[in-house]
């Protein structure tokens, strides 16, 4: 009876997850302010925007990401899963004569599609998520190469371009759609029953089992939402490029992982939120932004997202160990 109360509610706000949260946001404005003093073009109006709009891309696939991290899995195929989708989506209205709005559902479920894949494969056919995703990706990828003959489709519908480019009272569609996404996922995560459950099932599965948490159920759930993100993610980018590519999303599944990382998300499962991740993703995007405006040498690019990538991995261990002690 206790066991089943206990795993059956989300982690409250304690004095260390406070910390935590503080301190990632203190490295945020030290970080500003370095800038600020490094680079006179870094505290514009301009530069500011820009970053907020480039970085609504990987904020909805990290968002998406957390719940599936969450759980102890893990979903690499996001970037395949934004080619495809808005692919599909855009070759249908484009060539097929299928209205905009329906190729946006088409391309939502093909995300979903994809998700329950990966979810499936991994509840009921017990296969790894790091090898199931991986299959998912090459597979997604290479259908949308066959797909589009390994070119663009073009030109975008124009409900398509308002995914990327559209805005209201000066604010773009796609920083709207981020900010609904992130209530609405932090509300799911926070104050409902399966938002608890996943909590449970990343810290105990078993445990979590025993208590009548249907976790093959949760787990599957969460690589649909992965999978949906990720359309969303793709339709936002072929809003922005006006074009829908195979090429989409590569090598952007990293870069994901580690923003959900940076803001508390364990890699271990159990813990995470939103929040955190939406601040990883902050962090991640100024990191970015300052190597261009700094000029780094494209060869140094990599390394230094790579440090970015490996260094929260290692803290994210030894905060565990550290919450054991």
């Amino acid at each position: 009876m206790s066991t089943s109360t206990t795993i059956s509610q989300a982690p409250r706000f304690n004095a260390r997850n406070i910390v935590s949260r503080l301190g990632l946001l203190l490295v945020i404005l030290i970080f500003i302010v370095v800038m600020s003093m490094l680079s006179p073009v870094f505290l514009s109006v301009a530069n500011f925007r820009n970053l907020f709009i480039q970085s609504t891309i990987l904020a909805v696939l990290a968002m998406g990401q957390t719940f599936v991290i969450m759980t102890r899995g893990i979903d690499l195929s996001i970037g395949g899963v934004m080619a495809l989708s808005s692919a599909i989506g855009m070759g249908l209205a484009l060539h097929v004569g299928v209205p905009g709005p329906v190729a946006i559902l088409v391309a939502l479920a093909v995300g979903g599609l994809v998700g329950l894949v990966n979810g499936l494969s991994v509840t009921v056919l017990g296969i790894t998520p790091l090898i199931t995703t991986l299959a998912t990706l090459s597979v997604a990828r290479g259908a949308t190469f066959a797909y589009t003959n390994g070119s663009n489709i073009t030109p975008v519908p124009d409900i398509m371009i308002a995914f990327g480019r559209g805005e209201v009272f000066d604010l773009p569609y796609s920083v709207v759609l981020l900010i609904l996404l992130a209530i609405i996922f932090q509300f799911v995560l926070s104050r409902t029953v399966f938002g608890r459950s996943v909590y449970a099932t990343g810290g105990n599965e078993v445990a979590s089992r025993l208590a009548g948490i249907p976790t093959s159920r949760i787990i599957m759930i969460t690589y649909i939402i992965c999978g949906i993100t990720a359309a969303i993610a793709g339709l936002i980018l072929t809003g922005r490029l006006e074009s829908a590519g195979p090429r989409a999303g590569v090598g952007i599944e990293l870069t994901v992982i580690a923003a959900c990382v940076i803001g508390g998300t364990s890699l271990f499962g159990g813990a995470g939120s939103i929040v955190g991740t939406l601040l990883g993703v902050v962090l991640i995007s100024l990191v970015s932004n300052a190597i261009n405006l700094l000029g780094v040498p494209p060869a140094w690019d990599d390394l230094v997202k790579g440090m970015v990538i490996f260094l929260p991995a290692l803290v994210d261990v030894y905060r565990r160990k550290f919450a054991r002690a």
